[in-house]
């Protein structure tokens, strides 16, 4: 591997809503523990080691979940905890995130904070192809997740040529938005898409070069940031909102492309989480206490207290302190919506 410094960028600013009610703006999903014992937070950076370690992880976060994300990985260094002014989407976070770790001739891998990996080996594998590549031809990486379903949840990756048939190195031909069921299903069946799994490996300079090219105006927000550090809060609010994926990657003529074969999972819903839970001999997935009977294909979800079915199949139940979330498997994705009406009632203590 190339002699060029490999940092980690954590993105854990999201606020998770599709996890309502056990993720709140307090506590959103990044920071819970879906799986085991550990967070998504935690579990993500314990994957990079020994790849990268700890010492060369920066976490990009928010300023009101700065002290649970240091409580939560107290072998990142402190001041490696970066806390934007406010949320102004991800090429925002990306640039200024990159000033802050002295990035320009390092080799970066950015990546979400709550995302599911199973095979924690295979990812570190592919992860590392992908930062060989990138020092050696100054490239800019993107790993896509080889398709297991046809999912119109997902965005695409439509792959170009083949540039190492050893390696599976391909170009990427164009991103791809969240597709109608027919059309995932032609993506699936065609072999030619990967999922856009949202992780991107880069050296720092050539990021920022690309931001300069395509965003000029947030080039310029982030060069008065480092002019002039101390009207940070003014000048990052400033910025213009685009994500990373629109501002820069879909207009970059060489983006390559992995294919990654790791059990991956961006657990975006209750649903998807129970997919991958260890299910009862009724296909009960089941997190804390609960106790059913005759029934079948439920995810309950016990925060606090006990959680009894009698005669229900294919449900989410989810009970915490304050709320209870009753909802079939097969809508899970409106929980985003039900979040957007509690805002809009009297309901802000449940958020």
């Amino acid at each position: 591997m190339s002699e060029q410094v490999f940092k980690a960028l954590v993105l854990a600013g999201g606020s998770g809503t599709r996890f309502w009610p056990l993720s709140r703006a307090s506590r959103p999903k990044q920071l819970l523990a879906l799986e085991g014992d550990e967070s998504l937070l935690v579990r993500t950076v314990r994957r990079l080691a020994p790849l990268v370690e700890p010492s060369s992880v920066w976490v990009g976060t928010t300023r009101s979940l700065a002290d649970q994300v240091r409580e939560q990985l107290p072998e990142v260094p402190a001041d490696q905890i970066l806390a934007e002014p406010e949320g102004r989407d991800t090429t925002a976070a990306i640039g200024w995130s990159l000033d802050q770790m002295d990035a320009e001739d390092s080799v970066v891998a950015v990546l979400p904070a709550d995302h599911r990996v199973g095979d924690e080996r295979a990812f570190r594998a592919t992860l590392a192809q992908a930062v060989e590549i990138v020092g050696t031809q100054d490239r800019v990486m993107t790993l896509g997740v080889l398709p297991r379903w046809p999912e119109p949840g997902f965005g695409y990756l439509e792959l170009g040529e083949v540039e190492n048939p050893r390696t599976g190195l391909r170009r990427v031909a164009a991103f791809k938005e969240k597709p109608d069921p027919e059309t995932a299903e032609t993506y699936f069946r065609g072999g030619n898409h990967l999922w856009n799994a949202g992780i991107f490996v880069f050296r720092g300079g050539r990021l920022l070069e690309l931001i300069g090219l395509h965003e000029p105006d947030v080039a310029d927000g982030l060069r008065r940031i480092r002019e002039r550090p101390e009207r940070l809060d003014l000048f990052y609010g400033q910025l213009p909102k685009i994500s990373i994926d629109f501002a820069v990657m879909e207009k970059c003529d060489d983006l390559g492309t992995l294919p990654l074969d790791c059990d991956w999972s961006d657990l975006g819903s209750w649903e998807a989480l129970a997919e991958i839970l260890d299910r009862d001999a009724n296909g009960n997935a089941i997190r804390g206490r609960a106790v059913t009977q005759d029934s079948s294909g439920n995810l309950l979800v016990a925060a606090h207290g006990t959680i009894a079915t009698v005669g229900v199949s294919d449900l989410i139940v989810v009970r915490t302190e304050d709320s209870v979330l009753v909802i079939p498997k097969s809508r899970a994705q409106e929980v985003k919506q039900l979040v957007d009406r509690l805002r809009q009632g009297d309901f802000e203590d449940l958020l």
